[in-house]
């Protein structure tokens, strides 16, 4: 009941070099250094024994422009659907990887597998960060990445919802208010 998940569209390429896309709720931060990720993906889809295989795949970020292409990649298989095709996402290629990024996405993070974790219905493909990439527009003049700009999608009991304002920022409660320390005058603890 860990909601509301960051929603993810998993790209990936086949040995035949085929492309796929699935969408994974379940996918997170494992590590920093290095730098790791997770996905979990149940065996029986289309795009299990490709990652499996491959070993490789590029988690896309979501956004309020994608939600309606994260909905169908999550429901439609690949086995049926070109889903660049249909969906007229454009794949660009990788610096590190053969899957593919979306280039309608705002970040994309090349992955390669490390590990695969049988753990019941899903297993965690763990992996490796190989590059990630940035879309410019969301750049400002000193190179902050502004990714609430893109408006990105999270997912909740079977609904999308964007992501909300900004109501803080990291260590915000506990920094000092420098008027009253300069003042002499005490903080409230």
């Amino acid at each position: 009941m860990l909601y509301p998940l960051p929603v993810v569209m998993v790209s990936m390429a086949d040995r035949d070099g085929k492309f796929n896309i699935i969408t994974i709720a379940w996918a997170g931060t494992v590590c920093t250094n290095p730098p790791m990720v997770s996905i979990s993906v149940r065996p029986e889809r289309y795009s299990y024994p490709i990652l499996k295989e491959t070993g490789e795949f590029v988690i896309n970020l979501t956004t309020r422009e994608l939600a309606y292409a994260t909905d169908f990649c999550g429901v439609r298989s690949g086995r049926e659907v070109d889903k660049f095709r249909t969906l007229r996402l454009t794949p660009l290629e990788a610096d590190q990887v053969r899957a593919p990024l979306i280039a309608e996405s705002p970040v994309n993070i090349e992955c390669r597998v490390r590990q695969i974790l049988p753990l019941g219905s899903h297993h965690m493909f763990l992996a490796d960060v190989a590059a990630v990439h940035a879309d410019e527009k969301y750049m400002d003049e000193k190179r902050k990445f502004h990714l609430e700009k893109a408006e990105p999608i999270v997912y909740s009991h079977g609904a999308y919802l964007c992501c909300g304002r900004q109501v803080g920022t990291f260590g915000y409660s506990v920094k000092k208010d420098m008027k009253k320390e300069n003042s002499g005058g005490r903080r409230s603890e």
